[in-house]
């Protein structure tokens, strides 16, 4: 009876998550996108172009001059053109993953730098308005030097009117209440 249950039923459909055939886990899409792209760093270095270049005219070289029984592949070259174009059609795909991959990485880079901009500009846009409004503050607040210079202007203008002004004297500048009141 138990055997029974374990089994999947027909009449049910399968669940969301569950797989018949799963997929190796020795090779994931980042461990085979990394390998695509190592490959296909190699195939643009000079030391592949090199090794290819010496590969293809050792095997001409071979099947020319070579003695008629040593040579596997005749003038036509069938089979370095067979291999070649093996070579490239695993190379093609792999080459496209690889730009593909960075392609994706540049994106995503692109969209950081944008938010980064993004960000910074508020915070330019930010800190203008801000000196803009203490710009702003600062011509409607009283200075310290403006209310001295005021304050000279009415001390000489008392005393254009014959007030008498009693002035502090000279280390006691700016205490209240050492000026005698006008009579």
């Amino acid at each position: 009876m138990a055997d029974r249950e374990r089994r999947p039923r027909i009449d049910q459909p399968r669940e969301a998550g569950r797989r018949r055939w799963s997929s190796p886990t020795l090779f994931t899409e980042e461990t085979f996108g990394v390998i695509s792209e190592k490959f296909a760093r190699y195939m643009g270095t000079p030391y592949f172009l090199l090794g290819m270049t010496v590969f293809v005219l050792t095997w001409l070289l071979w099947n020319t001059l070579a003695p008629e029984d040593w040579r596997f592949d005749p003038y036509a070259f069938i089979f370095l053109t067979l291999m070649l174009s093996l070579q490239a059609s695993y190379a093609a795909p792999l080459i496209l993953l690889a730009q593909n991959r960075q392609a994706d990485r540049d994106r995503f880079a692109l969209e950081q730098d944008r938010s980064r901009d993004e960000r910074n500009l508020a915070d330019t846009e930010f800190l203008t308005r801000e000196v803009a409004a203490l710009r702003i503050a600062m011509r409607d607040t009283a200075t310290r030097d403006f209310v001295r210079s005021e304050l000279r202007d009415l001390l000489d203008e008392m005393e254009d009117r014959g007030l008498v002004v009693a002035r502090a004297p000279e280390g006691e500048e700016g205490s209240v209440g050492n000026r005698t009141p006008p009579t």
